[in-house]
C-alpha cells in the first residue's frame, strides 16, 4: 500500500498546483487540464529525480568514508574515559569493533533506493487515480441523485480537501524554513554532506512531536564520529536545536494557528499507530488521516461525540 500512498499524495500536490494555476485567467483559458497535469507532473518528478540523485550521491559517499570514521570512536571513547574517570569507557571501547558504521550507512542507502525502485508503481498508480478523477464526479451524481445529499458529500470532500491542503502547504513551508537554515549551521560546522542532513530534518520536520527531536540527534550524533570529539556535536546541538525551537515554537504556530483542530494527546496516539503500522510514511500520514477522521466523524451524529473526543478544545464544524 505504500506506492499507493505516495501515488495518492503525489495526485493531490498536482491537483492543488493545477488549481493555483487556474487562477490565472491565461491559463485556465488556453490550457486544458491535461496539459496542466503533465506539465506539473513532469515538474514535480523531475525535482524528486535531482533531489534522489543528490541524496543517494551523499550516502555513497558517506558509507565509504565509514573507516574513518570508526577511528574516531576509540578517540571520543578515550577522551570520555580520561575526563569522567569511570570503566565504563572501557568497556565501550572493547566492543567498538563490532560497530560497522558502513553496515547501518548501506542500510540507510538500500532503505531510498527501495524507495525508488517503487517509483514506477508509483506512477503507475498514479496515472489510474488521474483516470478516475475524470468520471468521479459523475459517479458521484449518480450514487446521490438527490441535489441536497450530493451537495452535501461534495461539502465534505471540499472540507478534507481544504485542511489536507492547508496543513501540507504550511507544513512543506516551516520544514523547508528549517532545513534551509539548518543547512546553513551544519555548513559552517562543517559537517560531511550537509545537504543530506538538511534534506534528512525537512524529511523528519513532517513528524509531529519527535521528528524535530530525532532530526537535531542524527547529525550530531554523526559530528561525534566525523571529527572524533564532542564541541561540534555539541555545537549542532545548540544552534540546530535553536533553529528548530524557534521555528517551532514561534514561525509555525503563527502560521498553521489551530487549523488542525487536533488534542495533543490525539496527535501522539495518532502518530504511535500510524508509525506502527506503515513506520515513517505512517508518522508524516498520521496528522492527514487523523484531520480527515474528525472530518468525517463529524458529520454523522452517531460519531459525531468520536469527532470531539479527538478535537483540540472539543468543538467541531
Amino acid at each position: 500500500m505504500i506506492p499507493f500512498v505516495f501515488a495518492l499524495l503525489l495526485w493531490f500536490i498536482i491537483r492543488e498546483v493545477r488549481h493555483l494555476l487556474d487562477k490565472v485567467d491565461f491559463i485556465k483559458n488556453r490550457f486544458p487540464s491535461w496539459a496542466k497535469n503533465i506539465l506539473t507532473s513532469f515538474v514535480i518528478l523531475a525535482v524528486l529525480a535531482f533531489s534522489s540523485t543528490v541524496i543517494t550521491s551523499s550516502i555513497n559517499s558517506l558509507a565509504k568514508s565509514y573507516k574513518k570514521y570508526e577511528k574516531n570512536v576509540d578517540q571520543l571513547v578515550t577522551q570520555t574515559n580520561e575526563t569522567l574517570n569511570i570503566d565504563l569507557m572501557d568497556f565501550l571501547k572493547g566492543h567498538t569493533s563490532d560497530l560497522d558504521f558502513g553496515t547501518i550507512l548501506s542500510s540507510i542507502f538500500n532503505s531510498v533506493t527501495d524507495i525508488l525502485g517503487s517509483a514506477f508503481m508509483i506512477i503507475l498508480y498514479g496515472l489510474f487515480i488521474f483516470l478516475e478523477e475524470s468520471s468521479f464526479q459523475q459517479k458521484l451524481k449518480n450514487v446521490f441523485p438527490d441535489k441536497e445529499r450530493f451537495d452535501w458529500v461534495s461539502g465534505i470532500l471540499t472540507s478534507m480537501e481544504k485542511s489536507i491542503a492547508k496543513y501540507l502547504g504550511l507544513k512543506t513551508l516551516v520544514s523547508l524554513i528549517t532545513g534551509v537554515l539548518s543547512y546553513v549551521v551544519l555548513l559552517i560546522i562543517g559537517i560531511d554532506s550537509p545537504i543530506f542532513w538538511a534534506f534528512l530534518i525537512f524529511i523528519l520536520n513532517y513528524i509531529p512531536t519527535i521528528g524535530s527531536l530525532i532530526a537535531t540527534t542524527f547529525p550530531a550524533i554523526f559530528c561525534l564520529l566525523q571529527f572524533g570529539e564532542f564541541t561540534p556535536g555539541i555545537l549542532v546541538l545548540i544552534f540546530v536545536g535553536a533553529v528548530q525551537l524557534i521555528v517551532g515554537n514561534v514561525i509555525e504556530p503563527k502560521l498553521m494557528g489551530n487549523s488542525m483542530n487536533l488534542s495533543a494527546l490525539v496527535t501522539i496516539i495518532a502518530l504511535s499507530f500510524w508509525g506502527a503500522i506503515w513506520g515513517v510514511t505512517g508518522m508524516i500520514l498520521s496528522i492527514p488521516i487523523t484531520v480527515i477522521m474528525v472530518i468525517v466523524f463529524s458529520q454523522f451524529p452517531s460519531t459525531k461525540p468520536v469527532a470531539i473526543m479527538l478535537s483540540d478544545k472539543g468543538e467541531v464544524s
